[in-house]
């Protein structure tokens, strides 16, 4: 039973991350949020499905059709939601971009119809024995994908043209104009990314969950929480935040039942935040006068 929770867990608060870091990607760069980021979560679990069960395509091409498809959704998100509201200094943006994930929710409900439907996967169905305790493949896939998608974003920005680019804007955007960087352009591609990563987590949960229209909905307040919890402008604390948020939920489930686990997994996330307003691993931003 400890190896099931401690995988079971940590995979789930994998994919938390993968959410709360594409939330934090967009922050940092334009100090605003994708608010759609759940229903983008389902929108890559959706095309997949269509592609991989209905259409009959190989699943590694559904993946990459649904991961692109993300990334333009992202794209047109940033351009239509979210700039023209900033460029104005409104704050109308949040809304905007709530209004678009239940138009993109509303709609899959419409193409994709209500009832809730199963991804077969073989990662998802013959556990493998760790300790001799039977865990799902797929359950330490989303852990290794997760971390290892953490890990390559934190090299990219330090190693990278295009990484150190989105370092720059998130540092001080004026300063990376003047150096020749177009802001909009990197904001642009943090939507993106962020859409991709929402995408990928959608993909990766489809076959552990039920896919329907309504998916994404609790995903992504969930992701929003780990952020909030690991401190929005740091990288490696809202993945761990992540990875804290699914073991406390894990934990929750072995010993409560899976009744209790959304109350006690916010229960949890408000407590900390009691004890530390800006995010266990945040700190407060500190202001010229």
């Amino acid at each position: 039973m400890l190896a099931t929770w401690l995988v079971s867990g940590l995979a789930i608060g994998a994919m938390y991350g993968l959410l709360a870091l594409g939330y934090h990607v967009t922050w940092v760069v334009s100090r605003s949020v994708n608010f759609a980021q759940g229903s983008v979560m389902m929108l890559g679990a959706v095309i997949t499905f269509a592609m991989a069960v209905t259409a009959g395509w190989p699943m590694p091409f559904a993946m990459a059709v649904a991961l692109v498809g993300c990334a333009g959704f992202g794209v047109v998100l940033e351009r239509v939601a979210v700039r023209p509201f900033r460029a104005r200094g409104s704050e109308s943006w949040l809304m905007a971009t709530v209004a678009a994930g239940m138009l993109v929710e509303n709609s899959a409900m419409f193409l994709f119809g209500k009832e809730p439907r199963g991804m077969p996967s073989a990662l998802a169905r013959y556990p493998l024995m760790l300790f001799g305790v039977g865990v799902l493949p797929l359950h330490i896939v989303i852990l290794i994908v997760g971390l290892g998608l953490a890990g390559m974003f934190l090299w990219a920005t330090r190693a990278t043209r295009y990484g150190k680019a989105l370092l720059a804007v998130m540092q001080n955007p004026r300063a990376a104009q003047l150096m020749g960087i177009d802001a909009a352009k990197v904001t642009v591609f943090a939507y993106a990314l962020s859409s991709t990563l929402a995408g990928l987590a959608g993909i990766l949960t489809a076959p552990l969950t039920q896919i329907s229209a309504d998916m994404g909905f609790v995903f992504g307040i969930k992701g929003f929480a780990a952020a909030i919890l690991g401190g929005l402008d740091n990288p490696w604390g809202v993945v761990l935040a992540g990875l804290l948020l699914g073991l406390a939920e894990a934990s929750v489930t072995l010993f409560a039942g899976s009744g209790a686990t959304v109350m006690a997994s916010f229960g949890l996330v408000i407590l900390a935040l009691y004890f530390r307003p800006h995010g266990l691993f945040g700190r407060a931003e500190t202001r010229k006068v």
